[in-house]
């Protein structure tokens, strides 16, 4: 039973390797002209299949990718996959053999020979025509409109802490401390004048909150129980306490005071309304009275209520300095998030998750990039910034050092600020074939020995445009318990090692568009 069972498989899976067909429309084509690569997988039923998704099928260019045709026979499936490749030099290439992922194991498709050639243009029979006149193309827009909308989004906030600023001193206006009852009378009529009740119509509340500074006023100056009392009484107490007490208070002040008081009630019980003049002439009698009473009282010198005076000032400052205190810090806390609203639109969250420090992925990724050559033989790529060069003595391990002829290194960031692109050529004393894998391995002993800690490796082949072969390792590593993935291009030309790495935060969407961008425009030019 095992004997056919391992025949009943042995028969499935050679049946099944011969089920990936490769085809071009054409082997020869003119420059810039399309092949159509056609990749067709014959399955059974519910198998899982993955075609290549490269941008560059060895040295000629994906220009489309056509959606997978399906195609049902029975109880098989036959699935088709279309490229539209171009090659914009002459010569010969090869589209190499491309990784299919059928129910997760790798088969290959064949490689082809195509060709590309010229245009011949005949001069005699194609006409000729002049050459147009320059168009002046269109201005980028650029990144002033972050900046324009950032200070927008600042001036605003600004803005809005000083109405909330504003709006707090007007709810929260410190409560005056009066030193005498006089002075409080006269203030609290000051303040009455300025609620501008009169031109709102509100005569009633006008005259009761007059009449009740006034007796407030009597109450607090002559001590009897003015608040209370009905103007009646008002008066009787008023005069009867200034001949106990042998007030200098005249007829006229008195009546001055009760002819107020009653128009009051009238006011306030009979709906009554005053002309203009009568009610200004009301406020100047009771402002008169309240003077004339204050005049007609003996001055008393008492030292417990001038230091509770002084006391009371003091607790009065300080209200008004923890206030202007409390202000100030609104304010400034309101500039602080306004500046941090502004850096996360112009730079980034990231920028402000690395401590306004390094470099911002957001700015990097739609900079005006920069194409440069680095080390020899020379790595050309493009970066966003220029990088600068570093000591790579640091980074070398010491045994291998005594091996090393000549070492340079590029770099930009770092690791610890959570975005790094390094640039590495290496040039050994004696010129051997170089282990990709066992390179690929010090390279990970390095990051260790910086620090680095859980370091996950994958590794895969890569050509570069010219067919230049090297490895490729990726992954991801901690630094400081923050998760970080790494890409990295290995290469060896005449016994040299090259190599290429960025790093950026795990789940920074700009970093992982900054390394696609980088490492899809190496080149590398040949060792003499």
């Amino acid at each position: 039973m095992k004997f056919k069972l391992y025949i009943i498989l042995l028969l499935s899976s050679i049946g099944f390797a011969q089920t990936l067909e490769t085809k071009v429309d054409t082997n020869k084509n003119k420059v810039g002209a399309q092949f159509t690569l056609t990749l067709r997988v014959k399955s059974k039923a519910k198998t899982n299949v993955v075609f290549p998704k490269d941008k560059t099928f060895g040295t000629l260019e994906v220009i489309e990718s056509y959606p997978i045709d399906t195609v049902k026979e029975e109880s098989k499936f036959e699935l088709i996959k279309k490229y539209g490749l171009t090659q914009f030099d002459t010569g010969k290439f090869v589209i190499p053999k491309m990784p299919v992922l059928i129910n997760n194991k790798s088969y290959y498709s064949d490689s082809i020979k195509v060709e590309v050639f010229n245009v011949k243009v005949d001069t005699l029979k194609q006409k000729m025509y002049d050459i147009k006149p320059i168009i002046e193309a269109e201005r980028p827009v650029g990144d002033w409109w972050k900046y324009l909308l950032g200070g927008l989004v600042l001036a605003g906030l600004v803005y809005l802490g000083y109405y909330l600023w504003k709006k707090n001193q007007n709810q929260k206006i410190l409560e005056p401390v009066y030193s005498t009852p006089i002075e409080k009378a006269t203030g609290l009529l000051q303040q009455l004048e300025k609620k501008q009740l009169l031109e709102k119509g509100e005569i009633k509340a006008y005259y009761s909150e007059m009449t009740d500074i006034a007796r407030d006023y009597i109450e607090e100056a002559i001590e009897i129980p003015a608040k209370e009392s009905t103007t009646s009484e008002l008066i009787v107490g008023l005069r009867q306490a200034a001949q106990k007490r042998k007030l200098k208070l005249s007829k006229e002040t008195v009546e001055s005071l009760e002819k107020v008081l009653k128009q009051a009630d009238l006011v306030k019980f009979a709906q009554s309304k005053p002309l203009d003049y009568e009610i200004e002439a009301d406020r100047k009698k009771i402002e008169s009275s309240i003077i004339n009473i204050h005049k007609s009282i003996p001055v008393v010198v008492d030292e417990t209520s001038v230091k509770w005076l002084k006391e009371q000032e003091e607790i009065r400052k300080k209200q008004e300095r923890m206030q202007r205190i409390k202000s100030i810090a609104g304010v400034a806390g309101f500039a602080v998030l306004a500046v941090l609203i502004f850096v996360i639109i112009t730079k980034g969250i990231d920028f402000v998750q690395n401590g306004f420090t390094g470099p911002s992925t957001k700015e990097l990724v739609k900079a005006n990039w920069i194409k440069s050559e680095y080390g020899n033989p020379a790595i050309i790529l493009e970066t966003p910034e220029v990088l600068t060069r570093t000591n790579v003595s640091k980074a070398t391990p010491k045994d291998a050092v005594a091996l090393i002829k000549d070492s340079q290194l590029f770099a930009y960031g770092s690791l610890l600020q959570k975005f790094y692109i390094a640039v590495s050529s290496t040039e050994f004393k004696q010129k051997t074939n170089v282990d990709l894998n066992q390179a690929l391995n010090g390279m990970i002993q390095t990051l260790q020995s910086q620090g680095c800690e859980n370091v996950i490796v994958k590794q895969d082949d890569f050509a570069t445009k010219e067919g230049l072969k090297g490895v490729k390792g990726y992954g991801t590593l901690s630094m400081k318990g923050e998760t970080m993935v790494y890409q990295t291009l290995l290469f060896s030309q005449e016994g040299g090692l090259q190599q290429i790495m960025i790093a950026f935060k795990e789940g920074d969407e700009n970093g992982q568009k900054i390394a696609e961008r980088m490492l899809q425009s190496v080149e590398l030019k040949k060792a003499p």
